[in-house]
């Protein structure tokens, strides 16, 4: 009877049905009554009391009994209890120690599980199930081939659950071939085959293969489940192929999965999202009539990684405001929209919710801590993130190369090397992400010499060969360092073939260095490989605008690409505000542009001239002009300036690199207004304070022929300038080695904004007529 109702389901009736057979019934349980009531119990305590019955009748020590305690203690006991029991056991068969080894599994302990199948002599089927299991969470894959080896020794490979096994554990190894090869072997196969077979190949982003295993499944008359259509949407987001997603989302329709089962809802939400189709991902969401915490970090992660960064926290702070609601944020949560709150610039916004981790207890989580650090280091506060980095676990190498990143970001080079250092000097091993991060920080502060070392040090010393993204890391240094030649022979000699982000970085530093011949190659190259890719069309483009060959911009407008618009944000008070190139839909329209006109002549009597080259209109000065200084970060500037006290910190957020005129003006703006502006572009920060950016070099104006003029730093002293600084000039001449010259120029004075400066003796040191880089000691008078 109670075995009936066990195998029925019926739980609470079996256990009913148990007591009351003792309390009436006169009679005494025997060795099968005992297992088959344990396997009914659905807690602890309803377990306890069956363990009391058996000892008081004295079927404890039962093997089969005892194997069944132990399985209801590994269940729902500290596995611990389990293990006690397991170990006075005075005879274990085979059933003891499958539970026991399952047990370790279930509750986390592969270690444990791997640990005590050594003292086995024997395995079965069931055994080798659990222990590859083991061997997976482990990562221990060697022990798990040994296992393998063991199943084709005894026969048990052919059993069709201890296959199934083996795919998995292969996939999680990455080991493609072994998997495809014990599916081979196989002469049954079942859904759970296919699903394996088919998530090995997603998972290890072949989608292709898995594309064609669905087709063959299909073709075998095999029906897929909803865990077949969960792995099918992401290999089809994986191929971007909306067609084909679409279709899937139909088909969960038709059976009903998208609205009964929660999980595939929530695939096909972050299919949409991975195929840049957000507001898709959103309508699926608002369907759904079941919604858990996954279900909103989808959405939120979705957003964020489509760019949607406000969208993301909106639908953050939607969770929080439901107090009382059955959906709580969890790790996922923090861990989705954080990136968000980077992306940005929401500094607020982020340090509200390190308000609300700090009281629940959870920035010590690693993965947690890791995101909050990675937030203030991308929202421009990096002592906050070096703080949080040292609060946290550092045993991976996943904090580390997120806090190298940041100080890349920033340009730090020097100290990204010194944190990469001390991350060895702790005993942290480097992985291949952690050399990306380390060469794009050298790439951003010049450090080409580290570059080449860290490059050989990671293959010489650490196995690891370099993928596309580290040749790509190692053209972008040699390009940025001007080294055009070197950067492309090193292309020509790389061992793999380049692929369009190669490519492009050479071209971009073609376009940043006026190499219109070497960028015309790399362009050729690049679009064999991506042709349809706008960003680097546009880049083609400036560079051909910059070397005024318009026929070349022509060409390319007349392909119709459409442009990613340009915009930059900023947080005033507690609120985002965006601005995109040309807008003039802002309230605050008319004060911006009116700052805007009073800065730009400003910076003309200083010295700035609009560098035209970055129009890729063929129109007018005048226009030029107009455009450069409708760019998106001039607006949010002079948007910061008429709404913040004097002197306060301005930061910006840009999506797209900030052009060379931009920089030189964000340069002058940061001397007029005597406020330090950070502005984070699509590449690093850029640090502007009294006319100089982290980036390196000094206030530069950017002049019509193309030269370059530096401004001076000048200090007034009691009724005179003094000056001494390197400087070029795009005027002027030389007629001897020592001469009087006399100009007239514009500074910024302390006490007056702006003066008439008359130079009048100067004394050069020049070494050498020839050398176009003078140093000068020039004393001024000022006039009014």
């Amino acid at each position: 009877m109670v075995s009936g109702y066990v195998r029925s389901g019926s739980s609470s009736e079996a256990i009913k049905c148990f007591s009351l057979f003792m309390m009436t019934s006169g009679l005494q349980p025997d060795y099968r009554t005992f297992p088959s009531v344990l396997k009914a119990c659905r807690s602890l305590l309803d377990g306890m009391k069956i363990h009391c019955s058996a000892l008081k009748y004295g079927f404890v020590w039962d093997v089969f009994v005892a194997a069944s305690l132990v399985h209801l203690y590994c269940r729902y006991g500290p596995v611990a209890n389990a293990r006690r029991l397991f170990d006075e056991m005075p005879v274990r068969d085979m059933g003891s120690w499958n539970a026991m080894i399952s047990g370790y599994c279930q509750s986390g302990n592969s270690e444990e599980a791997l640990a005590l199948s050594k003292e086995l002599k024997h395995m079965d089927a069931v055994t080798i199930v659990s222990l590859l299991a083991a061997c997976t969470e482990a990562g221990d894959f060697v022990r798990g081939v040994l296992i393998h080896l063991y199943s084709i020794k005894h026969g048990l490979d052919s059993e069709l659950f201890v296959s199934n096994k083996l795919i998995d554990m292969y996939a999680e190894s990455g080991n493609l071939k072994s998997c495809q090869r014990v599916f081979d072997e196989m002469t049954v196969r079942d859904l759970i085959t296919w699903n394996s077979m088919i998530k090995a190949y997603e998972v290890n982003e072949q989608p292709l293969r898995a594309l064609r295993l669905f087709e063959e499944m299909q073709f075998h008359r095999v029906q897929p489940d909803c865990l077949t259509l969960i792995s099918l949407a992401s290999t089809l987001a994986q191929l971007g192929d909306v067609r084909g997603g679409r279709s899937v989302q139909g088909f969960t329709l038709r059976k009903g999965w998208l609205l009964e089962d929660v999980t595939v809802g929530n695939t096909v939400v972050d299919m949409y999202a991975k195929l840049g189709l957000v507001d898709s991902a959103r309508a699926v969401f608002d369907w759904l009539p079941s919604k858990d915490v996954i279900s909103c970090n989808t959405i939120i992660s979705g957003y964020a990684q489509n760019g949607f960064a406000t969208e993301a926290i909106e639908m953050y702070n939607e969770m929080e405001e439901e107090e009382g609601g059955e959906i709580t944020p969890n790790q996922g949560t923090w861990v989705s929209v954080l990136p968000a709150c980077s992306q940005s610039g929401a500094l607020r916004q982020g340090m509200k919710i390190h308000g609300r981790l700090l009281k629940n207890g959870l920035c010590s989580d690693v993965f947690i801590g890791t995101s909050l650090a990675d937030m203030y280091g991308k929202c421009g506060r990096l002592e906050d993130a070096l703080s949080l980095f040292y609060q946290i676990p550092r045993v991976s190498s996943v904090p580390w190369n997120t806090l190298i990143a940041c100080h890349g970001l920033h340009g730090h080079g020097e100290k990204a090397m010194t944190l990469f250092r001390e991350m060895l000097d702790e005993g942290v091993k480097p992985d291949h992400i952690t050399f990306v991060t380390l060469l794009s920080a050298c790439s951003h502060s010049g450090l080409v010499d580290e570059g080449r070392w860290l490059f050989e040090l990671m293959q010489r010393e650490y196995n690891i060969a370099p993928s596309l993204k580290h040749y790509g890391c190692m053209v972008d240094l040699f390009g940025r360092a001007g080294q055009l030649e070197t950067a492309f022979n090193f292309i020509k000699a790389m061992p793999v073939q380049p692929d369009a982000s190669i490519w492009g970085a050479l071209l971009g530093a073609c376009r940043v260095h006026g190499d219109v011949d070497l960028g015309k190659v790399a362009s050729e190259h690049l679009f064999e490989v991506e042709p349809e890719h706008v960003g680097y069309h546009v880049l083609l483009s400036n560079m051909y605008a910059s070397a005024g060959k318009w026929e070349g911009v022509d060409e390319i407008r007349g392909k119709g690409l459409r442009k990613t618009p340009g915009w930059s944000s900023m947080e005033v008070n507690n609120k985002v505000e965006v601005f995109y190139t040309g807008n003039q839909t802002h309230p605050m329209y008319e004060e911006i542009y009116k700052e805007l006109r009073l800065l730009h002549e400003k910076m003309k009597m200083i010295g700035y001239v609009p560098d035209h080259r970055f129009v890729l209109q063929d129109v007018e000065d005048d226009e030029k002009e107009h455009i450069l200084m409708s760019h998106s970060e001039r607006l949010a500037i002079a948007f910061a300036l008429v709404t913040t006290p004097p002197k306060t910190r301005i930061q910006i957020f840009k999506n797209l690199r900030v052009c060379s005129d931009c920089h030189s003006v964000t340069k002058f703006m940061s001397r007029i207004t005597e406020r330090e502006i950070v502005v984070r572009d699509s590449n690093r920060f850029h640090h502007f304070k009294d006319g100089v950016c982290s980036c390196g070099g000094s206030l530069i104006s950017s002049h019509s022929d193309g030269s370059n003029a530096k401004l001076l730093h000048m200090k007034p002293e009691k009724g005179r300038l003094v000056m001494h600084h390197p400087m070029e000039w795009s005027s002027g001449t030389w007629s001897s080695s020592r001469q009087q010259w006399t100009a007239s120029v514009c500074c910024v004075c302390l006490q007056t904004p702006f003066v008439f400066v008359k130079i009048i003796y100067a004394i050069d040191s020049l070494l050498s007529l020839d050398d176009m880089k003078p140093q000068l000691l020039i004393f001024c008078e000022i006039s009014e």
